[in-house]
């Protein structure tokens, strides 16, 4: 089965080009636009989570059609209804996933990826994770509800293609009420910022009323600077995928007991002995 984000590259390419055209004959001060190395390390990591998405999308639908076949009821595809449900059950999925991919250092070292450029553009939401395994277990309840496997899997889909707008300068912030309920470039801008106010904001992958619900929620306001609290330095897209499990496997190895491992592990990002939190290691900026 060929995922169906798959069918988007294309228009995803083509998108980033306009973009990047964009900047060279309409060029703004305050934006920081395209560096060719950095854009061809997100394309080469877009290019590496494909590859592996394959295989273990495969894994993903077997995995999902066992807990639907033990679901106490089944919803119906034909049913309105049941989309909904899919679109607020997904969303929600995605903001718990996103979330404990920023509070959970083991999954954070996955996820960091995505936030490893100082860039903020269209190819910057081409910078994906080569460890996608960590996400599975936030979307199984969703089939365990009786969403049929198929549909999530598209659900999935559709919300990656949303969110690869989110990924601009370009665009300022839009009508009001839009921006109440929905996750924007605006909103987004502030996900990726490094700056001590936008750190651990705005998880939303469709909609924003989970942040406001749960008290994530945070503005744009200041100006955002993007990439990490402590940077890489790297374009090498190896590096740029395992760097932050290396660093946890150094810190798991120096460490004197066993409840420090865990918590190099499962702590947030920037954890200490003690219970601290290391202000300037890799924490979220603000995925």
């Amino acid at each position: 089965m060929i995922p169906a984000v798959v069918y988007a590259i294309p228009a995803f390419v083509l998108l980033v080009v306009v973009e990047a055209l964009s900047y060279r004959f309409l060029p703004d001060d305050d934006e920081r636009g395209y560096e060719l190395r950095d854009t061809v390390t997100s394309m080469s990591m877009g290019a590496g989570s494909q590859v592996v998405a394959m295989p273990w999308k495969a894994v993903t639908i077997v995995l999902y059609a066992a807990v639907f076949a033990v679901a106490p009821w089944h919803l119906s595809p034909s049913s309105a209804w049941t989309w909904v449900l899919l679109l607020f059950g997904d969303d929600l999925a995605y903001y718990a996933f996103h979330r404990a991919h920023h509070r959970v250092r083991v999954l954070w070292a996955s996820h960091v990826v995505h936030h490893s450029s100082l860039r903020f553009n269209l190819s910057t939401a081409l910078r994906q994770s080569w460890t996608p395994m960590t996400g599975l277990p936030f979307w199984l309840p969703l089939a365990l509800l009786g969403v049929p496997p198929w549909m999530i899997l598209l659900q999935q889909a559709f919300s990656l293609v949303y969110q690869f707008f989110l990924h601009t300068e370009r665009v300022e912030r839009l009508w009001r009420p839009v921006e109440w309920f929905f996750n924007t470039p605006s909103h987004h801008r502030v996900h990726h910022g490094s700056n001590d106010v936008y750190l651990d904001r705005n998880y939303g992958g469709i909609l924003i009323v989970w942040d406001r619900l749960f008290g994530t929620f945070e503005p744009e306001g200041v100006r955002v600077v993007y990439g990490l609290t402590k940077n890489i330095g790297t374009h090498n897209p190896v590096r740029v995928a395992f760097h932050e499990f290396a660093a946890a496997w150094r810190d798991v190895r120096a460490a004197r007991c066993w409840r420090d491992r865990a918590g190099y592990l499962f702590g947030p990002p920037g954890w200490a002995p003690g219970g601290s939190v290391v202000t300037g290691q890799d924490l979220p900026h603000v995925q």
